[in-house]
């Protein structure tokens, strides 16, 4: 059965760009009709910006867009182009004097893995945002996913491929929930069915993954730096929703990164999530919160499920 993507949700668009020699990238999801937003921020060492605007008590009530990159702090420029985008098809918050897009963005850490010198930018944001549609993508090695890696508990020298994976279910009455993500953890990825890690800190002597849980227990330091990590990722759906129930939408989305990643949510990681409420159906927020959840955890499955190795890097096709 076809598990969905994220552009199945009305009002939505995705765009992606990745530069494979630098093994860096961004992804856009595109509101150009307007959403409302909420954000929710788990992890310790996040990479972001404009998730304040998007507190309920502030005064903006849609965004434009929504980017996911790599490149840690210097990736989130790639909203710049993305903005210079929209505005350029008269798209944005009405101020009188210009149409101001607003485009919240979040960040992972990838520098290590390819060409560190590289990092999205202005012209790859706005790349991606002229290639946003509704049309089918790829999953794994593109976009924000490029350079994600996971497993990086025992030393980045252990760790495997991570990637871009999406979702999404139908609610029944034309009301569907998706979800986009770029998974690049500190601990392990599990099947949330069966429990079984599907990529995380590969021994390579051995030839054997390492359970990160255990590790933790036994090895009270870790060496990886604060923010060196962190899964990012877009929850949409077309239903009405406030700026508060946007945000609990996202703060009950994180289950799904919590039942799929271990550890999750740590000091090392800046684990983000964004809603985009299209409008149009009325749903309660606990059914689209516990089903957003569930899309969250398909689509951090099909990442790793669809990552491919690179030198010195393997995936769970690499090791299965």
């Amino acid at each position: 059965m076809k598990k969905g993507s994220i552009i199945d949700v009305p009002g939505i668009k995705v765009g992606h760009i990745e530069n494979t020699d630098a093994v860096t990238g961004c992804t856009v999801v595109l509101t150009e009709n307007g959403a409302c937003a909420g954000v929710e921020v788990r992890g310790s060492a996040p990479g972001t910006k404009e998730t304040d605007l998007l507190d309920p008590v502030n005064t903006v009530n849609e965004v434009h867009g929504i980017v996911l990159t790599g490149g840690s702090a210097f990736g989130l420029d790639a909203a710049s182009g993305v903005m210079q985008y929209l505005e350029e098809h008269d798209i944005g918050l009405d101020v009188g004097v210009a149409k101001v897009p607003i485009v919240p963005a979040a960040a992972l850490f990838d520098l290590p893995v390819g060409n560190g010198n590289i990092r999205p930018d202005k012209q790859m944001g706005y790349q991606a945002a002229k290639k946003a549609a509704i049309h089918d993508f790829s999953e794994g090695n593109v976009g924000a996913g490029c350079g994600a890696t996971v497993g990086k508990i025992t030393g980045l020298e252990n760790c495997m491929k991570g990637g871009l994976g999406t979702a999404s279910i139908d609610l029944g009455d034309g009301v569907v929930v998706g979800a986009v993500v770029a998974v690049n953890a500190f601990g392990d990825v599990r099947d949330p069915e069966t429990g079984e890690i599907l990529a995380g800190p590969y021994d390579r002597k051995e030839e054997k993954l390492i359970d990160s849980l255990e590790f933790m227990q036994h090895h009270s330091r870790q060496s990886i730096l604060p923010g060196a990590n962190t899964t990012i990722g877009v929850i949409a759906v077309n239903a009405e929703l406030t700026k508060a129930q946007a945000r609990k939408v996202a703060q009950m989305a994180h289950n799904g990164y919590a039942r799929t990643i271990f550890p999750v949510h740590t000091m090392q990681d800046g684990d983000t999530i964004f809603v985009l409420a299209t409008g149009g159906k009325r749903v309660t927020t606990d059914l689209i919160g516990t089903m957003a959840a569930k899309a969250m955890e398909q689509a951090i499955v099909s990442a790793i499920k669809h990552a491919e190795g690179i030198p010195g890097i393997p995936s769970y096709q690499d090791v299965k």
